[in-house]
């Protein structure tokens, strides 16, 4: 999910991460259900982490899910500023999750894009409250709560680990708009995520 706001600093968990090429939607890891992750504390999780920090820091995103960059474990990451402009930086493994009852809830039409759609934005309604719960690399219980658009990064990620992306949610003729602005575009984003990448990656 692409970030709104300029961030004036990398995570450090960036600092430490080597990148990864962002998986573009067609490929079939992005269309199938993450595996639960079950080895908790692991160089190789904490590394994954890092390396993902730094691929959405270098693709100017606000999250990133394991599948896309490859894993098909249950795990994103995020860097996003709420609607006040909080900014919320964190990973979660095996989240779950929680919108508001039907009754209360509130659905917000938005733009919103994807980095594994290279390009493109289209108009998606969400929840303006979403709640996860999960756990941290080391196997501890975490509960996230976003209000805002950091809600709404928090359901787009989620919707990542189940095998779907926003075109999903998505009108055929609003997907078939979204994967034409993606024909389009797509050469100049990957262009600037490979001068990106030489000013951040190792």
């Amino acid at each position: 999910m692409p970030v709104r706001d300029e961030r004036p600093t990398l995570p450090p968990e960036a600092e430490r991460g080597s990148f990864r090429r962002v998986t573009v939607i067609g490929e079939e890891v992005l269309s199938r259900p993450c595996r639960e992750v079950t080895d908790f504390g692991t160089p190789e999780l904490s590394a994954l982490i890092d390396d993902m920090f730094l691929t959405m820091s270098v693709a100017d995103g606000a999250g990133l899910a394991a599948n896309q960059v490859g894993v098909d474990l249950r795990l994103f990451v995020y860097d996003c500023p709420d609607d006040h402009g909080v900014r919320h930086v964190g990973h979660v493994v095996n989240p779950v999750l929680e919108l508001p009852d039907p009754g209360s809830r509130r659905l917000i039409d938005d733009f919103e894009g994807c980095l594994s759609v290279p390009g493109a934005t289209m108009e998606v309604p969400r929840t303006d409250r979403a709640t996860v719960r999960g756990f941290d690399k080391d196997g501890n219980p975490l509960v996230i709560e976003g209000t805002g658009y950091f809600a709404r990064c928090l359901q787009h990620e989620t919707d990542h680990l189940l095998g779907h992306t926003y075109l999903d949610r998505l009108t055929a003729r609003d997907r078939k708009n979204a994967l034409r602005q993606m024909e389009n575009r797509k050469e100049d984003v990957f262009a600037q995520r490979a001068a990106r990448a030489a000013r951040l990656a190792r």
